[in-house]
């Protein structure tokens, strides 16, 4: 049977640390685990950016680009930290939209380096750069000082210092009835519904309700009947006691998610007759999530309703290709 339910909440206090447990990689020094070619001289880096900077902005991240290229070494290794450092690992999966920008020979992407004021000249690369999910600078910074060697005298990079230098400039937590509060004024003003799913970093099934729901078409469908709140119960202050006043059954795991009034009353939840659905994927799932729509609607038409349906079934037959 396809797990599907991220976590349950008896142990949800405790998702930080497995988390961090499941993410671990391999020892730093595993060498053989390093992607040798982390920087793709063929992507389209604005493009990259665009996307990265949209989901930064809607989850309250931060955008990390590392511009570098393959022939160096100190390149491959930095990328390479922040899968092979536990610490690291974590910090990017929680905090960071990490991508990577080709810089050759010194002669790819100037332009947008500029743009950003990352001064790559002088042999900078790696270099790093942070930006808010407006695109606004946040820091650029040389390298040099998280470099260093190991006591066998090979190249390594310092993970405690560049830990450091990622939490001073990681986003300042949102708290979680403020931003439910917004999405409850919202519905009032627009004589809507509210959309209020939890998720977190580490949930991979979050993640896909979560791209689903950005979907243009689906967003558009939605966007009828909901203003969509989704908190994150890992990264927002108090997100573990909203979830906890909504899921009072204790049951189940994320996502989980409500439909409310314009007051914050529950009108129907993502608990089926076989528990709590997650991301709508099996037959019964997609059955109950189109029975909380049909229950709800004011402003949904019946072939809104269908082709939801119809996206979501669409969703498991790309799955099982």
């Amino acid at each position: 049977m396809r797990l599907k339910i991220c976590f349950t909440l008896v142990t949800v206090l405790m998702a930080g640390a497995l988390a961090t447990a499941q993410e671990n990689p391999p020892a730093k020094d595993s060498k053989a685990k390093l992607d040798r070619r982390p920087f793709n001289e063929m992507a389209d880096a604005k493009a990259v950016l665009q996307t990265a900077l949209q989901r930064a902005k809607k989850d309250n991240r931060r955008v990390l680009i590392e511009w570098g290229d393959n022939s160096s070494e100190w390149c491959v290794l930095l990328h390479g930290s922040f899968n092979l450092d536990a610490g690291l690992s974590r910090k990017r999966l929680y905090e960071y939209e990490l991508i990577t920008i080709a810089i050759g020979s010194m002669n790819k992407n100037q332009a947008l380096a500029k743009q950003f004021q990352a001064d790559l000249g002088n042999g900078a690369a790696p270099f790093l750069t942070i930006l808010d999910g407006d695109g606004k600078v946040l820091a650029n910074q040389r390298t040099d000082p998280f470099q260093t060697k190991s006591e066998a005298g090979q190249p390594e990079i310092n993970a405690k210092k560049l830990l450091e230098f990622l939490t001073k400039h990681e986003a300042k937590p949102l708290v979680a009835a403020k931003v439910l509060q917004e999405g409850l004024d919202q519905a009032a003003k627009s004589d809507r519904l509210v959309f209020l799913h939890f998720g977190a970093p580490w949930c991979g099934w979050c993640h896909r309700l979560d791209d689903w729901m950005a979907m243009p078409d689906v967003a558009a469908a939605l966007g009828k009947e909901f203003v969509d709140v989704r908190i994150d119960i890992d990264r927002m202050d108090g997100g573990k006691e909203i979830l906890a006043r909504y899921h009072t059954s204790g049951k189940g795991g994320i996502p989980w998610f409500a439909f409310l009034d314009a007051k914050g009353k529950a009108l129907i939840t993502s608990d089926g007759p076989k528990g709590n659905i997650g991301f709508p994927y099996e037959e019964h799932e997609v059955a109950h999530f189109l029975k909380m729509l049909d229950t709800t609607k004011r402003h949904l038409s019946t072939s809104d309703i269908e082709r939801i349906g119809q996206s979501l079934n669409a969703q498991k037959k790309a799955g099982k290709s």
